[in-house]
């Protein structure tokens, strides 16, 4: 797998144990001949007690083993349940499953459950590439959840995850489905992922469905959505989503496609029509480009407000992102500011665009306007260019988002279709000399209502999960400004404002009362900003907290002046942007120095707060070697360097290889040269090629034998001799005292956050240079 997070890595594992159950009828062995596949897993990560990921998929699966296993006598094929273990250490369970196990040769599709949160209406939101499972989950789900918004935020890299699914496609060549629970993303991986944070009912309705969807695959006549030879996702081309819950539609990509080009066209020839029916030549087009200029001032003023609060909040709050506990403060301080900035720059476009039709709108027509001409016709006329803009806008949404292939253009066409049909029977003019009036109330109801009903909800849960993932945003602390997560949240929300509030701004202005409606949002502005930065409304607690990785570190790099043991320190660095004066007020003696940088090779603190400890020899015991056997250039004139090394008491490290010097690389156990990794070429980022490696035994492989082809040109950087060629980083699972009193004095807000490429409590650093 080379795509999302898997570029530039390479992943070793061993010894992982998993429980597979296959339900099948005694008395049909051909039933086993034809699978679908159930999967989950049952690791977590070792900060968390993982109720919500995966603890709730699991027992949604232990459920549907029980209640199979009374239907299966009238199964004509098999269900597999795989319970897998090293899904935390980069989907490793799920691909030595697909590749090692005899029944995998049966299964024809796979589902995968899985959790970004806890609790909440599990989503349907990786579904493909056949769309055969697809479709049967639209005919038995009662109450479907499923939103290919989800797939294309989660595929176009705007949070950084994966999940088993991605091996089912990739490696395995499956088609399937892909369920998460994605509410209280913020406890996610950390110690409050406990089954308290649970919400009664969460777990029944993707049980549920599941269940009758099983059934009706095991009892169906055949299968036909056989392996797709798929190499990624690019071969997901079914747009599919649900309305209200209640609802399912499905369409293939190139059906979307197709339409999509039919409804711009179509907008286009309206348009032209709209001009030419005005009867104004040259002033038509004048005035649709002011009613433009006014679309794009609302966009600017209103991302210039947003973009403001999010550079002002860090220096006002104790936190740069004091919205994560409680999301509804990203309304009052983005939402409102964005709305603010969208009627101000609405309110400059609009005077302009009256302006000029004020001086010409008698031009060409057989009614005498110029002196007589009401404020009230000008009104008018600036409306219906306004609206026809806000048309506009929604067609360029809509034609960007078909040329980027996402599924979740369909949004659009609720925002054009019912807008542009509703003023065609209401308010459209056949001729100029047709007399003037107000667009209807009605017109803006019936626009509106659909694109509202069909977008607000998976906004509103996609504004959820984002605000959720700002907690672990920083993946390398203190690489981004502290204002970056902001300005996302801060740029969702007046995107939203903007588009959905294109056609309603028009009439805002018919009440007058602008400067009311401006001042009552500063005052809820202001309000939120107070509740912010008072802490009245604080920004982490006991059940949201931020999320930190503390550990002890080995630094066998930098050797102390006195007996030239490694140095030893405690490091404190926060996925969750910001400083640590909070937490260094409850670790007043402790004797911190913040912003220090540390290497962690798989990723780059660089900001943190250290505490240097004295040596501790025992620790000292488990740390790694690195030592070069051979270096020589071979017969093809390729220079290959042998490196042996241990990993100490390490059962999971994590080595980079400077892809400037090596072009390829072959691993193998020391012992009896067993070849782990067989070579070849490899691709790194940001110049580095990182290597995992997990066991998922609490004994395995400590001892590894290296070989590095270097590049042809990679001589010339041994003109500098502080260019590193390989950076090797263990863990150990195992707290140490210094690290416990620490732990223990930190503000219980504090939450300890996993993942594959966090260091364990203990970690060891070392390093080889050219």
């Amino acid at each position: 797998m080379t795509g999302g997070v898997f570029f530039g890595k390479s992943l070793v594992y061993t010894n992982l144990k998993h429980l597979v159950v296959r339900i099948s009828p005694s008395d049909f062995m051909e039933a086993k001949e034809n699978a679908i596949l159930v999967s989950s897993h049952i690791d977590t990560v070792i900060t968390s007690p993982g109720a919500g990921d995966c603890s709730s998929c699991v027992g949604v699966m232990l459920e549907l083993v029980r209640a199979l296993s009374h239907r299966a006598h009238r199964f004509k094929h098999s269900v597999i349940f795989l319970f897998n273990t090293g899904e935390e250490e980069g989907l490793v369970g799920a691909h030595s499953f697909i590749t090692q196990h005899p029944w995998t040769y049966s299964i024809r599709a796979a589902i995968d459950i899985e959790a970004m949160g806890i609790g909440g209406k599990s989503l349907l939101f990786q579904a493909g590439p056949d769309k055969w499972l697809l479709e049967m989950y639209k005919k038995v789900a009662k109450y479907p959840s499923a939103q290919i918004l989800a797939q294309d935020v989660f595929h176009f890299g705007l949070i950084k995850s994966a999940t088993d699914f991605q091996v089912y496609v990739e490696v395995g060549g499956l088609s399937g489905l892909d369920f998460a629970h994605v509410e209280n993303g913020a406890i996610y991986h950390t110690k409050n992922d406990r089954s308290g944070h649970l919400r009664p009912g969460s777990l029944q309705p993707i049980g549920r469905d599941l269940l009758v969807l099983l059934d009706n695959v095991a009892l169906s006549d055949d299968l036909p959505f056989l392996s797709n030879n798929a190499t990624g996702f690019e071969q997901m081309e079914t747009v599919y989503f649900d309305i209200l819950g209640r609802w399912m539609v499905t369409y293939s990509l190139r059906t979307a496609n197709t339409l999509h080009v039919s409804i711009l066209i179509q907008g286009f020839i309206l348009l032209i029509s709209s001009l030419y029916l005005s009867g104004l030549g040259i002033a038509a087009l004048i005035e649709l480009g002011l009613a433009i200029l006014t679309i794009i001032l609302t966009w600017t003023i209103a991302s210039v407000h947003v973009f403001l609060v999010a550079v002002i909040l860090p220096h006002a709050s104790p936190f740069p992102i004091p919205y994560i506990t409680h999301s509804w403060l990203a309304v009052g301080l983005f939402g409102v500011p964005a709305v603010m900035g969208a009627l101000i720059g609405h309110s400059l476009g609009r005077a302009l665009l009256k302006l000029y039709i004020a001086k010409n709108l008698d031009k060409g027509s057989s009614t005498r306007f110029s002196k007589e001409l009401s404020a009230r016709h000008v009104d008018w006329h600036a409306e219906r260019w306004l609206f026809k803009a806000g048309l506009l806008q929604w067609m360029v949404v809509l034609g960007l988002g078909t040329w980027i292939r996402a599924g979740s253009s369909y949004i659009a066409l609720f925002w054009i279709i019912p807008p542009a049909v509703v003023y065609g029977l209401m308010e459209a003019q056949f001729s100029p000399k047709q007399n003037l009036r107000a667009l209807q109330r009605a017109t803006l109801w019936l626009s509106m209502i659909a694109g509202v009903v069909v977008s607000a909800v998976p906004v509103i849960r996609l504004s959820g999960v984002l605000i959720g993932n700002l907690a672990r945003f920083d993946r390398n602390p203190g690489s981004v400004p502290l204002w970056t997560g902001n300005a996302l949240t801060g740029g969702l929300i007046a995107v939203y404002v903007c588009l959905t509030l294109v056609y309603l701004l028009p009439f805002a202005h018919r009440s007058g009362g602008l400067g009311w409606i401006l001042a009552a949002l500063m005052s809820v502005f202001v309000v939120t900003m107070g509740l912010v930065i008072t802490q009245v409304v604080p920004a982490f607690n006991d059940h949201v907290g931020r999320a930190l990785n503390v550990v002890h570190v080995v630094d066998t790099v930098n050797v102390d002046s006195v007996g030239g043991f490694p140095s030893q320190k405690i490091s404190i660095s926060a996925g969750t942007p910001g400083g640590f004066e909070q937490e260094l007020n409850s670790l007043q003696g402790e004797n911190f120095t913040c912003g220090k940088s540390i290497d962690f090779v798989s990723h780059y603190v660089k900001s943190g707060c250290e505490k240097q400890l004295e040596n501790d020899k025992f620790i000292l015991k488990g740390q790694p070697m690195l030592n070069i056997e051979k270096d020589k250039v071979n017969k093809a004139g390729i220079r290959v360097t042998s490196v042996r090394y241990t990993t100490g008491s390490s059962i999971r490290w994590n080595l980079a290889f400077n892809t400037t010097a090596v072009q390829a690389f072959k691993l193998e156990t020391s012992s009896d040269r067993q070849v782990l990794v067989p070579g070849g070429a490899i691709e790194g980022v940001d110049g580095w090629h990182n290597m995992q490696f997990i066991s998922g035994e609490t004994q395995g492989p400590n001892d590894f034998y290296l070989t590095l082809y270097w590049h042809p040109i990679a001589d010339a950087l041994k003109t500098n001799g502080d260019n590193l060629l390989l950076k090797l980083r263990t863990d150990v699972n195992l707290v140490t005292p210094e690290l416990e009193r620490v732990l223990m004095k930190l503000p219980t807000w504090c939450a300890l956050f996993g993942k594959s490429t966090a260091p364990y409590p203990l970690t060891y650093l070392a390093e080889l240079k050219v």
